[in-house]
């Protein structure tokens, strides 16, 4: 009797079972939370494909604008380089005379200067530094390229229009008509900026160059991994490996964390008040900028490290512990070369966000107009973010086409890290 009983009473709540998963409320819970998961996922690819969007015109922007300053007008010339013109350096007249005998129609003196605003004012020293890398070339004819202004730059690209009234216009019609004519002779090309790779800035948009902030980059870089690896490494075996857990630990670990949360605005001001106003270091130099990026890449570097340390399994420690090996050796032997890769990955995430620091860096004053290319630590420089940020506010055009060109430089250079770090992650990763 009491077996048919739990029968009936099993029967019974299958029975009920059935009837509430096929009810009418359990459906409609049941299509909700289909419809919850799939609005969700269309949510997702709205965001993915709406940031992908916003990339793809910041990045057709920046190309757009940029990637005519790869190519610089230039000028075709014949000059005949005499000797007692070359000793007294008169470089521009040389050039003008050169200039003139493609134009022989025009004499008057209006035309005259007219022809000479089409050579860049940079010009006589490109011939100057010719005839010093070969003395022999005084006395004869050469063929020389010289820079073209930069506003005939601009015009030959297009970006100045022809059609606009003349009292409109940056460039008058006896300039056009004398482009248009040095154009169709072809004395007047275009050709690869290699001055934009080669100089440094300059208040002429087309001697103006970004080697000077490369070389300052590297060498505020180089001051920055020579400090805060080393540290930051040791920081981080110590907290994770060695150091008591104690209040003063959990306090450190805290300042640690908040640190790598300030603005580095607030670095830059440090750098200011200590390295210039306290111990009185040069201004604008690769030196101080790679003190605070130092000080700014730090917490990066030893929270990515612990979190690599982190990662190595603790039978690694034991067994060696086990076999005899002292704690340091168990960390320098066995630990620390496991945890390598994910400290080479932070490390170089680290040193891509100090490549692209710019507010610290205008707080120590390496905002400052620097033509020359830097050769050491404590000369003057300034860095590609800075130069980056000093070009676009110049109102010239052309300074708009070398801003975007920079812009798209300094994230070739980030990619590239970063990339990098990708690789070293893939490549020596180990899965415990």
């Amino acid at each position: 009797m009491t077996d048919l009983v739990q029968q009936d009473t099993r029967a019974m709540t299958v029975t009920a079972s059935k009837s509430h998963y096929q009810s009418e409320e359990f459906a409609r819970r049941l299509r909700g939370r289909y419809a919850a998961e799939r609005n969700f996922k269309i949510a997702g690819i709205a965001a993915l494909a709406l940031a992908s969007m916003m990339l793809v015109v910041l990045l057709t922007s920046i190309v757009s604008k940029g990637y005519t300053a790869f190519q610089q007008a230039q000028v075709r010339l014949e000059v005949t380089l005499d000797k007692a013109m070359v000793e007294e350096r008169n470089y521009t007249a040389i050039l003008r005379q050169a200039l003139y005998a493609q134009f022989p129609q025009i004499t008057d003196r209006t035309g005259k200067r007219t022809l000479n605003e089409l050579l860049s004012s940079g010009a006589p020293y490109e011939l100057e530094a010719l005839v010093k890398q070969n003395p022999a070339i005084v006395g004869t004819t050469q063929t020389v390229w010289v820079r073209a202004d930069d506003e005939v730059d601009q015009f030959v690209k297009g970006n100045f229009p022809r059609t606009a009234p003349e009292s409109e216009r940056r460039l008058n019609d006896a300039k056009i008509a004398a482009i248009d004519a040095m154009t169709a002779k072809g004395t007047l090309v275009q050709a690869f900026n290699t001055t934009l790779f080669s100089a440094g800035d300059s208040r002429e948009a087309e001697q103006a160059g970004i080697w000077g902030a490369i070389v300052g980059s590297m060498l505020t870089l180089m001051v920055t991994m020579l400090l805060s690896v080393p540290i930051g490494v040791a920081a981080a075996v110590y907290l994770e490996e060695f150091a008591p857990k104690n209040k003063w630990t959990d306090l450190i670990e805290v300042n640690i964390n908040n640190l790598a949360a300030v603005p580095s605005i607030i670095f830059g001001l440090l750098g200011l008040a200590v390295f210039l106003g306290f111990f009185g270091l040069p201004r604008s130099a690769p030196l101080v900028g790679g003190l605070v990026m130092a000080l700014m890449t730090l917490p990066v570097i030893i929270i990515s490290a612990r979190v690599a340390l982190k990662s190595v399994p603790p039978s690694i420690r034991e067994a060696a512990l086990g076999i005899g090996a002292s704690p340091l050796q168990t960390v320098t032997h066995h630990v620390l070369p496991l945890a390598m890769p994910g400290i080479l990955t932070g490390t170089i995430i680290g040193m891509a966000r100090a490549l692209g620091e710019t507010a610290p860096l205008l707080m120590i004053g390496m905002v400052a107009f620097i033509v020359d290319i830097p050769h050491g630590l404590t000369d003057s420089a300034t860095v590609l973010p800075v130069q980056i940020y000093m070009w676009a506010d110049s109102p010239e055009r052309a300074f708009t086409e070398r801003t975007s060109a920079a812009i798209m430089i300094l994230l070739g250079f980030l990619i590239l890290m970063n990339g990098l770090a990708v690789f070293l992650r893939k490549k020596f990763e180990r899965r415990w």
